[in-house]
């Protein structure tokens, strides 16, 4: 049997939008951690960040994240900053084949400029926040089994390169 498939990289690369479409083409079932989180605390994320705090959010994307690492067939979406957790990372490295997903902060900040949904990103200088926020998990993401420069590719041909990869694994 096939090894699961997971997705990392920086909030706003495409992990969700890319996740859908790999789960259409594969026939895996998709998985969104974020949502599930959001889904069983019935609040957003900025939200939870808010009333509840990062460290709250943390230990339950943690407990989340190894449970459902653990199905089978799946593609998983995780959490811009999951991939930091080394449970996480120890975890997704042996049970999935991971691809980064990294795309240029001045793309990244061009999607995420309108964005109130990114908690880390509220009333910051974003392209600065942005800039800090990667290169703290640059060197972590690229613990990847792959990485996918998605610069140039559309979500579509993005996911035609992880098929691809997934397909020789």
């Amino acid at each position: 049997m096939k090894k699961n498939l997971a997705l990392t990289g920086m909030m706003g690369v495409g992990k969700s939008t890319i996740g859908k479409i790999l789960s259409k083409r594969l026939f895996m079932q998709f998985i969104d951690v974020d949502k599930i989180i959001e889904n069983k605390l019935k609040m957003k994320i900025p939200k939870i960040f808010e009333k509840k705090g990062e460290s709250f959010f943390r230990k339950l994307e943690e407990k989340i994240t190894l449970l459902e690492a653990k199905k089978k067939n799946i593609i998983i979406s995780l959490g811009g900053g999951a991939f930091m957790n080394a449970k996480i990372r120890k975890d997704i490295l042996s049970s999935s084949i991971s691809f980064w997903l990294d795309l240029d902060l001045n793309l990244l900040e061009k999607r995420l400029i309108k964005s109130k949904k990114r908690p880390l990103l509220e009333n910051k200088n974003l392209k600065k926040i942005l800039s800090k926020i990667n290169n703290e998990r640059k060197d972590t993401y690229s613990a990847a089994d792959h990485r996918i420069n998605c610069d140039k590719l559309n979500a579509n041909l993005v996911a035609s390169k992880i098929i691809k990869f997934y397909a020789n694994n």
